[in-house]
């Protein structure tokens, strides 16, 4: 998977978010997304999805187009909600409908791994936030999709939550398209390359 940005620019009302961003992300590699708030990581990131669109210029997926690329895509962030009526095994049941999971580790053992197997038949409505938030990155990770997009990916995580994160990460997901977007280095440290969206703010 390719997917490229030429003059890509955004703006809500009169204000640009970003503009006239050139750039290429490549399958295999890592980038993180930096900048101030409001600089334009979390839009950038739902216009990487398909979830919204450009102002101006143009977005390209190789090999796929806007009716698919959902097919190819994975994202957790914290504004992207769980249904709260599900329990965490229900979760995973309705999500391997529409992405597959990676064939290398059960829904039993990813449960286990995520801390939550005293909680696989609770419903999510009386998780923590940190304990949706695993699950959130347990469902985006680990499915069997070649773009990963993480906003935030840490928010809510105690210590031991940045850990299994950083495990998840080497373990499952060296070989997709990564895409971070965070002011916390520790949530990009894998990453190779960075994109600061304050280098496009001006025309």
């Amino acid at each position: 998977m390719q997917i490229s940005l030429q003059q890509a620019s955004k703006r809500f009302n009169k204000e640009w978010i970003f503009r006239n961003l050139d750039y290429t992300f490549e399958l295999g590699q890592h980038y993180a997304l930096i900048g101030n708030n409001g600089s334009g990581k979390s839009t950038l990131l739902q216009i990487l999805a398909g979830y919204s669109s450009l102002t101006k210029g143009t977005i390209h997926w190789s090999g796929n187009d806007h009716t698919t690329i959902f097919k190819q895509i994975s994202f957790a962030a914290p504004y992207l909600e769980l249904v709260e009526e599900f329990t965490t095994m229900e979760q995973f049941e309705f999500h391997a409908t529409f992405k597959t999971l990676q064939s290398s580790i059960t829904v039993n053992d990813i449960i286990e791994r995520i801390g939550l197997k005293n909680s696989a038949h609770k419903q999510i409505r009386y998780f923590s936030s940190g304990m949706k938030q695993r699950l959130k990155l347990a469902l985006a990770i680990l499915s069997d999709t070649p773009l990963l997009l993480l906003d935030e990916p840490c928010s809510n995580l105690d210590k031991e939550g940045y850990q299994l994160y950083a495990e998840l990460i080497q373990q499952f997901a060296q070989h997709k398209l990564i895409i971070v977007g965070s002011n916390d280095p520790q949530e990009y440290a894998f990453c190779q390359q960075q994109v600061n969206l304050m280098d496009y703010k001006k025309a």
